[in-house]
Parts: structure tokens; sequence; C-alpha cells
């Protein structure tokens, strides 16, 4: 279950970082204001969704995407892997 956890807590860490980046990108390019929002109000959209997956799958109702692991438990030792 921790494993489990960690594994959340680094996929939120690289949503809201790739999230951030992506808002503050769309900012700082001039873009005419309605697209402007648009293109924000998706950036939000997206990231949202990928929370909700990630939370649907640490809750198991989602059980038919898997996603790749980021930290297994191997040996008595957390190792990092791309392997599911």
């Amino acid at each position: 279950m921790i494993i489990s956890v960690v594994n959340i807590l680094l996929y939120l860490i690289v949503v809201g970082l790739l999230g951030g980046l992506a808002y503050y990108i769309v900012d700082a390019i001039p873009i005419p204001q309605p697209f402007n929002k648009l293109i924000k109000l998706a950036v939000i959209v997206v990231c949202v969704l990928i929370v909700i997956l990630l939370l649907l799958q640490l809750a198991g109702s989602f059980g038919g995407v898997r996603l790749p692991t980021v930290v297994t438990y191997e040996l008595g030792a957390a190792v990092s892997s791309l392997a599911t």
C-alpha cells in the first residue's frame, strides 16, 4: 500500500509541475484573449482528469487501465522501475 501512495505522490508532483509549466507558457505567449483563456482551461481540465484517473487507480475502481509503476519493492530496497 505504501508503494502505491509513493507512486501516486510522484505522479501528482510530475502532473503539477508539467501543468504549471504549460499554464505559465500559455500565459507568456502573446495569444489573443479568448484563445488564451480556452487553452488555459484545456490545460486545467487535462490535469484534473489525470489526477482523477490516478485517484481512481489508487482506489481500485478503474481496473482496466494500468499505469507504469515508478517505484517497486525488490529485495528489501526501493528501486526505480519502468516495468509494470
